[in-house]
């Protein structure tokens, strides 16, 4: 007794007039809204750079620079410093 269960095709009957009223439809959404879509795109394109710089800095620890590079070398104090009290 076999029991293997077997998946549908993605190349069925079915499966291929969903792609093709799929496209269809993808088409006109696209030819019918361009003008709206395109209005958008400078926003878009701000909207982009802050969401940009918060994902890529989270990959080292934010502006604190690679957190497994050892610590800089203590400043000595200066000498004569104007506010001393």
């Amino acid at each position: 007794m076999d029991h293997q269960q077997q998946r549908p095709s993605r190349f069925s009957a079915a499966n291929i007039a969903l792609y093709g009223f799929l496209a269809i439809a993808a088409f006109y959404l696209i030819t019918e809204h361009r003008a709206h879509l395109l209005g958008w795109l400078p926003f878009l394109l701000i909207l982009a750079c802050p969401l940009l710089h918060l994902f890529m800095h989270g990959g080292h620890g934010g502006h604190g620079g690679n957190a497994d590079a050892p610590p800089p070398p203590a400043k000595s104090p200066p000498d004569q410093s104007p506010h001393q009290h």
